[in-house]
C-alpha cells in the first residue's frame, strides 16, 4: 500500500518537477547561448532572474497543493488505503518545495554557465545524503513515509547551499551582483518560452498517469497501481540517466549553435543519440531477461510481484527507441526551437499514449494499458526522426 501511496504522487511530483524545468531549463539554454555571444553580463541577469522565479514558482504550487492535497490525491486515483501513505510523503515535499526549486534551477545553472562537474558534484552530494537519512529517518527514528520525505528535503537542503555558495564567490564566472534580481521581461518571455517544452512533457506526463492510476484502480485495483510504480521508477532510473546526457548535451549544443560552430553541434547530436540509444537497450534487455530480480528489489509479495513483472516485459518492449527520442527533442530545445520541441515533447503523451489508453483496454484489459506503453513509444521515436531530418540538413 505504501508503494501504492507513492505510484498515486507521481503526478504531483511530475508537476513540481514541471515548474522547475520551466524555470531551469530555460534559464540555462539562455545562459549558454548568451556566453556564446560573449555576453557575460546578459548571462547573469538570467542567473538573478532564475533565482527569483523559482522562489516565486514554488510559493504558488506549493500553497495551492497544499491546501487542496486530499482532493487531489483522490483525483489522481487514490483510495482510502492508499491516500494516508500519499498524504504523509507530499506534505513534507510540498513544505520544502522553495529548497527544491532553488536548488534544481540554480545547478541547471551552473552546469550551462561552464561548471558541470560542480553541478555533479552538487548532484551526488543530494543523493549521498539521502541514502544516509533516509534510513536513519523512517527506521532508527521510526518516521516511516514521513521519513523518506524529510530525508528528501534536508539531502535538497545541503545541495542548495552547495550550489547559493559557489554563485557567491568572487572566482566564479557567473555569480550573484546587485541589481540582476530584478525581474526583465523579455528575459523572463525568453525563459517561459525555451523551458515550455519541458514543463508541458511534465504536465502531460502528470495528465498520463492520472489516467493510468485510475485506468489500474478499475482493472486491476490498489496492487495494480503498486505494479506500476515499480515499473514507472524502474524506466525512470533509466530515463533520468538519458536525461542527464541531455543535461550535459545543451550548454554544448547551444554555446557552439550561437558561436556558429555547427560541425561540433552536429558531432555532439550524433555521439547523444549513440549513447542514449545504448542506455536504454541496456534498460530494455534488463528488465527482459530479468524481471523477477528487478520487480523484487521493490516487493517480496507474490501477487504484486506477478503484475509488474507482466507490466515490465510488456512496457519495455519498445525502449531501445526511447532514448534517441529524448535526445532529439532536447536538441530542438537546446538549439531554441522551441515549438518543435514542444511538439515532440507533446506527441508520445497526448497524440499517441491518451489514445491507446483510452482504447486497448476496453479489447485487452489491464494487459492493454501495458501495451499502450511500447506503442505510443514506437509512434513518438518515427515522429521524432521524421521532424530530425529537415533541420539536421540544413545545419549540414
Amino acid at each position: 500500500m505504501a508503494i501504492s501511496g507513492l505510484a498515486i504522487s507521481f503526478p504531483l511530483m511530475n508537476l513540481l518537477a514541471a515548474f522547475c524545468v520551466l524555470v531551469g531549463v530555460g534559464g540555462a539554454t539562455i545562459s549558454s547561448i548568451r556566453l556564446g555571444q560573449k555576453d557575460v553580463e546578459g548571462a547573469e541577469k538570467v542567473l538573478g532572474n532564475v533565482t527569483v522565479l523559482c522562489v516565486i514558482n514554488s510559493i504558488f504550487y506549493g500553497s495551492i497543493t497544499f491546501l487542496f492535497l486530499d482532493k487531489i490525491l483522490f483525483f489522481f486515483g487514490a483510495s482510502h488505503e492508499t491516500l494516508p501513505y500519499a498524504r504523509d510523503f507530499m506534505q513534507i515535499i510540498l513544505l520544502g518545495s522553495p529548497i527544491t526549486y532553488v536548488m534544481i534551477g540554480l545547478n541547471n545553472i551552473m552546469r550551462a554557465t561552464g561548471y558541470p562537474r560542480k553541478a555533479m558534484l552538487s548532484s551526488m552530494l543530494t543523493v549521498g545524503c539521502n541514502i544516509i537519512l533516509a534510513p536513519v529517518f523512517i527506521f532508527w527514528l521510526g518516521w516511516g513515509i514521513r521519513g523518506a520525505a524529510t530525508a528528501t528535503i534536508l539531502s535538497q537542503f545541503a545541495g542548495m547551499i552547495w550550489i547559493l555558495s559557489h554563485f557567491m564567490q568572487k572566482t566564479s564566472y557567473i555569480r550573484f551582483k546587485r541589481g540582476i534580481f530584478r525581474l526583465r521581461r523579455r528575459i523572463v518571455e525568453n525563459i517561459f518560452g525555451i523551458g515550455m517544452s519541458p514543463f508541458l512533457m511534465n504536465v502531460c506526463a502528470s495528465a498520463i498517469v492520472i489516467i493510468f492510476n485510475n485506468s489500474l484502480l478499475q482493472h486491476g485495483g490498489d496492487l495494480a497501481i503498486g505494479a506500476y510504480g515499480i515499473l514507472n521508477r524502474l524506466l525512470m532510473l533509466f530515463v533520468m540517466i538519458v536525461m542527464g546526457l541531455t543535461m550535459g548535451m545543451q550548454p554544448i549544443v547551444g554555446y557552439n549553435h550561437g558561436a556558429h560552430r555547427f560541425d561540433r553541434v552536429k558531432q555532439t547530436l550524433r555521439y547523444c543519440m549513440i549513447t542514449g540509444c545504448c542506455i536504454t537497450s541496456f534498460g530494455f534487455i534488463f528488465s527482459e531477461l530479468f524481471p523477477d530480480l528487478v520487480v523484487n528489489m521493490f516487493t517480496d509479495d507474490k501477487e504484486l510481484t506477478s503484475l509488474a513483472r507482466t507490466g515490465l516485459q510488456i512496457g519495455v518492449m519498445m525502449f531501445p527507441f526511447v532514448g534517441i527520442q529524448i535526445v532529439i527533442s532536447s536538441f530542438f530545445q537546446s538549439i531554441g526551437q522551441a515549438k518543435i520541441s514542444i511538439f515532440l515533447s507533446l506527441s508520445r503523451q497526448l497524440l499517441y499514449l491518451l489514445p491507446c489508453l483510452l482504447l486497448l483496454p476496453r479489447w485487452w484489459g489491464l494487459n492493454g494499458i501495458w501495451f499502450s506503453m511500447p506503442v505510443s513509444d514506437l509512434l513518438a521515436f518515427i515522429t521524432a526522426c521524421l521532424m530530425l531530418g529537415p533541420s539536421y540538413k540544413k545545419i549540414k
